[in-house]
């Protein structure tokens, strides 16, 4: 027989629970914008180093594109040798051709996000950025508010955004590359408005992680936010870039935390990209 608990102990714990972790994390070493693909992994492997790392995604769904595959058919697919960073987390992998892999969006998709909060990751959904904290030596945070409140109508959306700080931002919301956007407008970020070229997988994947880099000084970019932001091709629904990507931006993100140079960890995860290069 189940125990009987009373409404308002839910209540109390829901919110106490949640807003013990949130005043915890309104400083944080990192802070990753997006939970697809490259976002979930940079966290990953950044709170695998013991850095203390949230994830911020706009969406009540945690996980981004990675659930639907391509025209909404629950497949991945995904090549070596990038396989071996879903193979680390149990994901099930049936390779069609040599090098290529198939493997189901929902095993990936939901074993990467386990991976992730495994890891130590915390994960804030429907919570959007709006604007990025600043200083002298670049951005120092960002600044949030609930998804929905965006959806209201203009004269009811005056809802005042909360800052929270760290010490690197990753933006790794995709195709928008919003972070970077906003940097762009606010901070004179000079290039171009970001935009994905049309697609061409093999040239795309290459430009993936050749452009994940510090966009700005605090700024990580990775994923397809990469490609927007270099106007480079797109990729469509392959994910071994992203992957790396996000490999690549955690190991730059680590690098800011031992003197210039990302743990050894971290350099060995990086000779998968060798094909890439």
């Amino acid at each position: 027989m189940l125990n009987e608990v009373d409404e308002t102990v839910i209540t109390r714990t829901i919110v106490k629970e949640f807003m013990d972790e949130f005043l915890n994390y309104t400083e944080s070493d990192a802070i990753v914008v997006g939970s697809g693909p490259s976002g979930l992994t940079a966290a990953r492997y950044l709170a695998k180093e013991g850095l203390k790392t949230l994830v911020l995604e706009r969406q009540i769904m945690v996980g981004g594109g990675m659930w639907q595959g391509g025209m909404l058919f629950p497949k991945l697919v995904i090549e070596a040798p990038a396989h071996k960073l879903l193979e680390e987390i149990g994901v099930k992998l049936k390779e069609v051709q040599d090098g290529v892999y198939v493997c189901s969006s929902h095993d990936a998709t939901s074993k990467a996000i386990a991976a992730a909060v495994d890891a130590g990751v915390v994960i804030f959904n429907s919570i959007q950025v709006e604007d990025v904290v600043y200083r002298k030596n670049g951005v120092n945070g960002v600044v949030i508010n609930w998804h929905a409140s965006s959806l209201l109508p203009e004269f009811i959306t005056c809802t005042d955004p909360l800052a929270i700080k760290s010490k690197v931002v990753i933006d790794a919301t995709g195709h928008s590359a919003e972070v970077v956007k906003i940097v762009k407008d606010k901070l004179g970020l000079d290039i171009p408005e970001p935009l994905e070229g049309s697609m061409w997988v093999a040239e795309a994947e290459k430009a993936t992680i050749r452009n994940t880099y510090e966009v700005y000084p605090g700024l990580i970019i990775c994923g397809m936010a990469s490609n927007s932001v270099g106007r480079l091709p797109r990729m469509g629904p392959i994910y071994g870039a992203m992957l790396l990507s996000g490999v690549k931006a955690a190991k730059l993100a680590s690098a800011k935390f031992n003197h210039g140079r990302p743990s050894i960890m971290l350099e060995k995860e990086m000779e998968k990209a060798i094909a890439y290069k």
